[in-house]
């Protein structure tokens, strides 16, 4: 071997020693990255084994160790650890950390649907309370208004029915012609001795076995106009009956018919007398229409659940209460007007 092939074999052994000698300090390295990098599964255990005890705050603090990831790492306990630090602090109503962590979540992945959902929970949260109640109100009342459109129209359509309906059965019940006044005590004592949740439930849900299938609101109307006129009946009887019995004989004695003298004489004394209780029938009938929601009507009150159903919001249970008695002063005032006008005479 010449003297130039030895320099050739001795150079590439060289090469080969420093390469190998480069190979290893970069192993040596990685270990150490890797050695020092934390352990995301290792720190959410611990994070939770903490949580257990009830530490919160030395949760948080672990959760906040988990590194982001790289740029083909997993996100998943990255996403978890701030969302779960998050909700803690959120837990503890430390609302502003809560916010900061959350941010820092959005800075890596600006599109995360629950950072960008749970982001808008705390703000809400950190609104001021007078705030939040106004916010409410636009968002909820609309909704609450187009149930109690309905509402509405159930009480004024019972309103019109039963007072007509209650003067028949009442008349039919102080009239000579038996069958007739017992077929007449025989819907009052009905509908005055059994609930009208009961009454609505026969009607809209046992009457289709007997082939008679009805919509909500028909079943409704059906069962509101017959349970008010069954009360106003005996309030109406009772208003006749206490009129003194000689005007009858007075306007019989005058030529009237009998059906003359209710019309003309007895039944428009009676207004004095039954206008107080039958105002108070129906402010309670404002309220009754509530039950109409368990038959799939949607009206204020089932309205009203929905909202707190889907949202857990009390302002919605808050503002139904509010409109109903919105609904019950109006009609209040009403009904003692017309008592102040029909017992005018009485205060001369």
């Amino acid at each position: 071997m010449t003297l130039k092939d030895l320099h050739r074999v001795l150079g590439s052994v060289a090469s080969a020693a420093l390469l190998v000698l480069s190979l290893l300090v970069a192993g040596v390295q990685a270990g150490e990255v890797a050695s020092t990098t934390p352990d995301a599964d290792a720190l959410m255990r611990e994070a939770n084994n903490v949580m257990a005890t009830g530490d919160l705050d030395a949760a948080v603090q672990i959760y906040l160790q988990v590194p982001p990831p790289g740029p083909e790492g997993d996100r998943g306990q990255f996403v978890s650890s701030r969302i779960q630090a998050a909700r803690l602090e959120f837990a503890m109503k430390d609302y502003p950390a809560a916010l900061a962590i959350v941010e820092q979540l959005l800075e890596v992945y600006p599109e995360h649907i629950e950072a960008l959902q749970f982001r808008k929970s705390i703000e809400n949260a950190m609104m001021p309370q007078w705030q939040r109640l106004l916010q409410d109100t636009v968002k909820y009342v609309p909704h609450l208004l187009k149930g109690a459109l309905l509402t509405l129209l159930l009480v004024v359509v019972t309103m019109i029915v039963s007072p007509f309906g209650g003067l028949l059965i009442a008349l039919g019940r102080i009239g000579s012609f038996k069958p007739i006044s017992r077929l007449c005590w025989f819907i009052i004592w009905l509908f005055r001795g059994t609930p009208l949740l009961l009454q609505l439930f026969f009607i809209y849900y046992g009457l289709p076995a007997l082939g008679i299938t009805l919509k909500p609101i028909t079943a409704a109307l059906i069962g509101l106009g017959l349970n008010y006129s069954a009360y106003l009946a005996e309030i109406i009887r009772s208003g006749i009956l206490s009129i003194d019995h000689g005007q009858m004989e007075a306007a019989e004695a005058m030529g009237m018919t009998y059906w003359q003298a209710m019309r003309r004489v007895i039944i428009p004394q009676t207004y004095r007398v039954i206008m107080p209780p039958v105002g108070n029938e129906f402010i309670a009938l404002i309220k009754d229409t509530a039950l109409v929601s368990t038959i799939a009507m949607v009206e204020l009150m089932r309205t009203a659940d929905q909202l707190f159903n889907a949202t857990f919001n009390i302002t919605v249970l808050v503002l139904a209460a509010g409109i109903y008695l919105l609904f019950t002063t109006v009609f209040t005032f009403i009904f003692e007007s017309i008592e102040a006008r029909v017992g005018a005479y009485e205060k001369r």
